[in-house]
């Protein structure tokens, strides 16, 4: 019998997030997907939306080691007719303007554990997961602040480019062993819940295609997926085409 394929989807909010579009199209390609985030009801609300009601909700706060590894025990052993998981994705992450003279130590230090350690914990969980097997693939989300720091976002970006580190260095060690290894700039704004609620304004100013739509944002990962061994894509830059770069 054929096993079905697990994804992993780790960051996971509002079912107009990045994180619930991802887990919508692995789905939709016939994955069983692990839904993890830190708010069951909104995980339940997304697994419901599921192609073939494939998913499982996981509470996971991923800044929390204990809390990872109880989500790759199950990732390991998904259930029967399941095979472990071959796909991990990290998208959890948080983002506030805040001018650098005004950035407390707690606040640097939680935007980096959010942006920056969780996103070690899962990668080495799922590295530990698919190295016996010599294959499988890890996708990190990252952003603009992964590459340059802007006013009031020095916070963010020291977190944004630590991961984007993370996973250079795990694509160098790694992919001569058979994990892809990719991370994903999303240079923009993304249309999806979390800009609505905070930054309406900002939404109507950008019109028509000025964001990033969540569900073209999860066919690229999708076709990293997908990619064939000889031409894996370490890092992608995904931006609307009126945004400046």
């Amino acid at each position: 019998m054929k096993m079905q394929p697990t994804a992993v989807v780790v960051g996971v909010g509002s079912e107009e997030g990045l994180g619930a579009a991802v887990a919508r199209r692995f789905a939709r390609g016939g994955f069983h997907v692990l839904v993890g985030g830190r708010t069951m009801s909104k995980l339940e609300q997304v697994v419901a939306g599921l192609a073939d009601g494939n998913g499982t909700p996981v509470q996971v706060d991923a800044t929390n080691e204990e809390d990872v590894l109880r989500l790759f025990e199950l990732a390991s052993s998904p259930g029967v007719g399941r095979s472990p998981a071959s796909v991990v994705v990290f998208n959890a992450g948080n983002n506030q303007h805040i001018p650098f003279q005004e950035v407390s130590s707690a606040q640097f230090e939680d935007f980096w554990r959010v942006g920056c350690l969780a996103g070690f914990l899962v990668g080495k969980e799922a590295a530990n997961l698919m190295l016996p097997q010599r294959q499988g693939t890890i996708i990190f989300t990252g952003a603009s602040g992964s590459l340059r720091g802007k006013p009031g976002y020095a916070h963010f970006a020291a977190a944004k480019a630590g991961l984007r580190m993370v996973s250079q260095s795990m694509a160098r060690e790694f992919g001569p062993q058979g994990l892809h290894v990719a991370h994903v700039v999303i240079d923009g704004g993304i249309n999806g819940a979390r800009l609505k609620n905070l930054r309406p304004d900002a939404v109507a100013q950008r019109g028509t295609d000025g964001l990033l739509n969540i569900d073209a944002i999860a066919e690229t990962y999708w076709q990293l997926y997908l990619q064939h061994p000889t031409a894996w894509t370490h890092e992608i830059d995904l931006r609307p085409f009126k945004e400046s770069f």
